[in-house]
Parts: C-alpha cells; structure tokens; sequence
C-alpha cells in the first residue's frame, strides 16, 4: 500500500481515501463518488477495526462479505483497496493509543468508553499507510468526523479531512450495515429518528429557541414507537459539541436510539 500510493505521488498525482469496516452500501459508494471528483486516484480500506468494539459489542457479530464488498469497489472505480488483517495493524508489542481530551466527551462517547480511542488510532495507522491527499468520511458519524479532523489538524497531518453528507433509504432511515440487524418492524420504527429531526427542525423554524423543549418533543416522539430505547437526544455546538440551551444560530442535534438491540445513529442541522 505505501509503495503504490508512493509511485503515485512521485507522479505528481493525489489521493483521495475512503476508510470503511466493509459491508458496504449506497452510503459508501457516495463517499468513494466525492473522492473521485476531488482527486486524481481514489483508495479504499476494509478494516474491521476490533480496538473500537466495548466489552459489551459483539465484534464476531458485526456484518461481513468481503466479495460483495470488493465487487462494488470495482463498480464504483476505485484504484485500489487496502485489506489489511488485525495482526498488521496491532502486531505483537504494538502500545500507542490516540486520545483527544474534549470532543470524544459528549454524544456516543459517553455511553461507548474508549470507542473513539480505538477510531483515532485506527485512523491514524491508516492515514499514515495510505499516506492520502484527503480523506472522506460521512456526516452521520459526526462525533467521529469532527474528531478526526481536529487529531488531523493538532497531529499536523497536512491531510483534507472531507464531510460527506448523510444517504438516506426512501424513507428517510439514515444508511448504515447496522440496518440488517433490523427485523421487519423494527425497520419501520426506526423511521422515528428522521421523524424526529425533521420535526425538530420545524420547531426551530417556526421560533422555539429552547433546546430542552425542542429534545423534549423529539424523545416524546420516540419513545411512542414500539422497541425504542433513547440513549441520547442531544442540541450542541458543531464545533465542540458542548451542549447549547438556546438554538440563536446553527446547532447540530444528534441522537442514539436502540431499535430493538440495534443501535441507530443520526443527526440533522438545525438553522433559525
């Protein structure tokens, strides 16, 4: 991997990189699309990156099909795809861990301790063996996005870290490999997390200001579905993702919601 994307840079040529844990759907091929439009040859990783998993995640569970996975990569046009195994990553006497002191604070970090020590690692290890020009993730994971750009940014990576936005089913549900996991009626509830944001975001266009009344409204929507579990319903800064009382400029609302056992994410730009 280093030597390909070393010839290619000798070349005068750019990288754009795609990191996923496989099992891929629409969501991906969007960011493999943007990472065509912006750079010269586009790379992705398939990594199932198990330093992320908490004690109480089945790793052994998560989704897999590498052949699907590599067929659509060559639908999609990639250049390459880097398919390295947990043993190259962490071999034996590997003890560095990347930890940011604020951000991983808030939203999914505080109910998956440790999650985004895992991600920033990973992402760092791969960054520095893909050795891109920019590198795209999807906005659905905000937390992990925003996170990755500031370890870029304070790291002196000298890398792009680019936003792309969230691909939604028909009906709104946020794309995700975690969707199989649904049943039939649990995939209609899970519709709710959308529902929610959107009439969230009427709510802030129609003048209410009050994060606690807006999260209120959304968490009554929720919980009248059947099989939903809040973990959290959250209004903060994009930047920091402090919480925000009073929405008087753009705030981000992001929300965890277990269907079932399955653990959804999203979230939705709310603007005065």
């Amino acid at each position: 991997m280093r030597g390909f994307s070393s010839d290619l840079r000798r070349s005068g040529k750019t990288i754009a990189f795609v990191p996923t844990m496989g099992f891929l759907h629409p969501g991906h091929l969007s960011l493999m699309e943007k990472g065509k439009s912006l750079a010269d040859h586009v790379v992705v990783s398939i990594f199932i990156n198990p330093t992320q998993f908490g004690p109480n995640e089945d790793l052994s569970a998560y989704p897999k099909d590498e052949t699907r996975d590599l067929e659509m990569t060559r639908k999609a046009g990639v250049d390459a795809v880097f398919l390295p195994d947990a043993n190259q990553i962490y071999p034996e006497g590997f003890q560095t861990v990347v930890s940011l002191k604020f951000l991983p604070g808030h939203l999914c970090g505080l109910s998956r301790p440790g999650h985004f020590d895992g991600v920033a690692t990973v992402v760092t290890k791969l960054l520095g063996i893909v050795r891109p020009h920019k590198a795209i993730f999807g906005e659905k994971d905000y937390q992990q996005l925003a996170i990755i750009r500031q370890m870029v940014k304070d790291l002196e990576m000298g890398i792009d870290i680019v936003g792309a936005p969230i691909v939604r089913e028909a009906d709104g549900l946020a794309m995700s490999s975690r969707n199989m996991y649904l049943t039939s009626s649990q995939r209609q509830s899970a519709t709710c997390l959308y529902q929610a944001l959107l009439a969230s975001r009427q709510l802030v266009q129609d003048g209410e200001t009050s994060a606690a009344a807006i999260t209120r409204s959304a968490a009554a929507r929720i919980t009248m579905v059947p099989e939903t579990t809040i973990d959290y319903i959250t209004i903060c800064d994009p930047q920091t993702l402090d919480d925000v009382p009073v929405v008087n400029g753009p705030v981000l609302m992001a929300m965890a919601v277990k269907v079932g056992k399955t653990r959804l994410i999203d979230n939705l730009m709310l603007t005065p």
